[in-house]
């Protein structure tokens, strides 16, 4: 007896998890499907696999002796799948956060086409991280603090994250100084790594912002609002280099007054580097970087 894949994949999840909503974010699902894969689960093999509690989810005994067999098992399926894709020659699975993809290679990509046009790119887009165990992605673009062990993590580039505005806003309040920000509504992206706090510790650190008028999950939408004059942004001069480019933003206060991080990597695992496909695109990638 078998039990179908997606409750295996569901129970593996939510043990390594040790959460049913992570769980949920990471396979693409509901935290109550999760939870019917693992009643159906429990079910069809006559075992408590979970304790739950007000302090969240532990495996039983049994649960952890079944997550040993399972999980290699699982690995295994990966690395089948591994072995089998990169048998098929030209191809590249790319996974990007969203306005990373929109805003900074999505404009660049038609270089990498013309270059390599016999590589078939697939892309998708969004926050939860790939899980390389599933042997669906090549390569993942990820945003954040780099916290991810056994796999190779390489910074795209130093950014600068300062306040941005469109120029009509800038002339219309008379920003000169760090102080008049505290007169006008600040834009945020809720994910991003520089906070307004951070940047007025370092630039007016007398003061600190009461509220953030406008809050956001993308940078993208963050930029728009600043595009629309709705207020000030603080976002990366990378992400928002084709609406400085074009004029509709600009930096309210210049470069010296931005907060320099790196915050976007190459993630994958060392294994995918043999991948012709890979190697040409991390090489292409590392180039356009250099050139920003």
């Amino acid at each position: 007896m078998i039990p179908p894949l997606s409750a295996l994949q569901a129970f593996e999840a939510v043990a390594r998890r040790r959460s049913f909503s992570l769980a949920a974010t990471e396979l693409h699902l509901t935290p109550s499907a999760i939870s019917h894969q693992l009643a159906k689960l429990e079910s069809l093999l006559g075992v408590r696999l979970f304790e739950r509690s007000s302090r969240g989810v532990d495996l039983t005994p049994a649960g952890h002796s079944y997550l040993q067999r399972v999980g290699n098992a699982l690995g295994a399926i990966s690395t089948a799948t591994d072995a089998l894709r990169h048998g098929v020659q030209d191809s590249l699975y790319l996974h990007c956060s969203p306005s990373f993809a929109s805003l900074w290679l999505m404009p660049r990509i038609a270089c990498f086409a013309q270059r390599h046009p016999g590589i078939s790119l697939v892309l998708s887009a969004s926050h939860v991280h790939s899980d390389f165990q599933l042997g669906l992605v090549d390569l993942d673009i990820r945003y954040g603090l780099p916290t991810w062990p056994h796999l190779e993590v390489e910074p795209i580039f130093s950014e600068k994250v300062l306040p941005l505005a469109s120029p009509e806003f800038i002339r219309k309040h008379a920003l000169h100084t760090p102080q008049d920000l505290l007169q006008v509504p600040l834009i945020q992206s809720m994910i991003n790594v520089a906070q307004w706090p951070e940047w007025f510790a370092r630039f007016e650190p007398a003061h600190r912002p009461e509220r953030i008028a406008l809050k956001f999950d993308r940078a993208m939408m963050s930029l728009d609002a600043a595009v629309q004059s709705l207020g000030v942004a603080l976002e990366s001069a990378c992400l928002g280099q084709a609406h400085i480019a074009s004029g509709r933003l600009q930096p309210v206060f210049g470069d010296e007054m931005s907060l320099e991080v790196q915050a976007h990597f190459l993630v994958y695992p060392a294994r995918h580097a043999a991948r012709p496909e890979v190697r040409m695109f991390l090489d292409w990638i590392r180039e356009e970087a250099r050139a920003c």
